[in-house]
């Protein structure tokens, strides 16, 4: 990279431990790189360029005292869905645009804690609802690779940032792919944890039942490193897990000797893009050359995961989007009449369509004569799909399939069409619902757009699929390719 500065959070904490630079040095380049660049990206929603030099400065000092850790002095961004204490959290949207958290997310004060350096908050889908990162109100995000595409989301604003290296590493979240989907969009690595590994306190919800927290970075060994961090039981959270502390970086060296992997009969005859198709059959010789062994299974409930995420998602949304009423924080309308005029105005100026089309949708399914047949029957859907997992994993370790239909399309050509804007997460929305891990890395690129390779794991073992990862990734080199853009 430029200024002398390597790309990686890994190949950074190696600077950093042997002092070829210092974190004031790192953090200064990044804050120049984001002042220069992501203008035309709009990656950013808030910068904190003061509060990441006195973070910096802090870093060092710790450093300079033998304390530090590998994650001390690297910088990251944040997405906005985390709340951080003194800095605007707006969600994307206007009914929170002009909030500050009173309190860190626990992700936030365990990256922290951890040392790292917080650059700024990224731009996402309102309310992390969306799957191009276009519903944001502080205008969409535009894909490092081409800036007439979308990003994906709802992650957008992350992984535009981690592909154009205005930052190293960032802060997701994914409730039906909104981690996976913007990586393989933007040609980055980002991982969706087992639901429960990440503390979800803080972090503003969307579809509590679904939402996770995760990394992106552009490797999958930042990927583990990133994770150590954030993973761990938070007693605020009562979803979270408590399982005993694990190095999710021990294995990456181990060879894949043995691995079994299975290929979605379902995933990969929809993959309707040929030359998709061609870039994974080249991932699934990597994985053979690699010693791993692969063998076809079946999902047969895969086809109704986007109409069972679709009524679960909206109906939780409109429960947890209720709270935002104009009384006690969020946008609230100007000279209201009475309170059923405050509550309807500030609620109809401070949401976006997306945001109001599925709090309806959900308010819909969960209403007296249609919740048993529309919530009751997608939650009974739900158990299906997790029950396909559960016995495809009981041939094979890992699953392999596409992360999205197809590269990144235009900026603007779905977005008046929602229905063909939910298809996007068609082969990510089953993990959501079941709860498991999962993982993309980039496969390749066709014509110049990156796409990216899905991994799926049983539950808790992010350790395997971050292994597998990172074997594939010693193979290839799309992981480190940079956009033009990004110069």
């Amino acid at each position: 990279m430029d200024a002398g500065f390597p790309e990686t959070l890994w190949a950074q904490a190696q600077g950093l431990r042997s002092g070829a630079y210092s974190s004031v040095e790192l953090t200064a380049h990044y804050l120049a790189r984001i002042a220069r660049l992501d203008p035309q990206f709009n990656a950013y929603i808030t910068v904190c360029p003061d509060r990441a030099r006195a973070q910096a400065v802090a870093a060092d000092a710790t450093r300079a005292r033998g304390e530090s850790g590998i994650l001390t002095g690297i910088p990251y961004a944040n997405k906005d869905i985390f709340c951080t204490r003194g800095v605007l959290t707006t969600c994307g949207s206007r009914m929170l645009a002009n909030w500050a958290a009173p309190y860190d997310a626990t992700v936030v004060a365990r990256l922290g804690d951890a040392g790292m350096v917080m650059l700024g908050k990224t731009n996402m889908d309102e309310f992390a609802m969306g799957s191009s990162n276009e519903t944001s109100y502080f205008g969409a995000v535009r894909n490092p690779w081409d800036t007439s595409r979308v990003p994906g989301g709802s992650s957008g604003g992350s992984a535009a940032a981690v592909a154009a290296r205005l930052a190293p590493v960032a802060t997701g979240s994914d409730t039906g792919g909104s981690i996976r989907q913007p990586a393989a969009l933007c040609g980055i690595s980002g991982l969706k944890p087992t639901y429960g590994r990440v503390s979800r306190w803080g972090m503003i919800a969307f579809a509590s039942s679904l939402d996770q927290g995760g990394p992106m970075a552009l490797t999958a060994q930042d990927l583990a490193l990133m994770f150590n961090a954030m993973a761990g039981a938070d007693p605020r959270d009562a979803t979270s897990i408590a399982r005993p502390p694990e190095d999710f970086s021990a294995a990456l060296e181990r060879p894949l000797a043995g691995l079994r992997l299975g290929m979605p009969a379902e995933y990969w005859d929809a993959a309707a893009d040929p030359a998709l198709q061609a870039g994974l059959l080249a991932a699934l010789e990597n994985f053979r050359a690699l010693g791993a062994s692969v063998r076809e299974v079946s999902l047969p409930h895969a086809a109704v995961s986007i109409p069972a995420y679709y009524v679960v998602a909206c109906a939780e949304a409109s429960s947890n989007l209720s709270r935002y009423d104009g009384v006690r924080f969020g946008h609230r309308c100007a000279a209201p009449q009475d309170l059923a005029d405050l509550y309807s105005r500030s609620r109809a100026e401070g949401f976006g369509d997306e945001v109001k089309r599925r709090i309806l949708m959900g308010t819909y399914a969960l209403s007296a004569g249609y919740y048993d047949a529309w919530y009751r029957k997608a939650q009974q859907l739900r158990r299906l799909i997790q029950q396909d997992f559960t016995a495809a994993f009981a041939g094979v370790d890992l699953l392999i399939g596409p992360t999205t239909p197809t590269t990144a399309f235009a900026l603007g050509s779905k977005f008046e069409d929602p229905l063909t804007m939910y298809l996007a997460d068609v082969y990510t929305t089953g993990v959501n619902l079941a709860g498991l891990p999962a993982l993309s890395v980039p496969g390749g690129f066709i014509n110049s757009l990156p796409f990216g390779v899905q991994l799926i794991g049983n539950y808790f073992s992010e350790a395997t699929l971050l292994q597998a990862a990172h074997q594939y990734q010693s193979t290839t080199n799309w992981h480190l390719q940079r956009p033009a853009m990004a110069a």
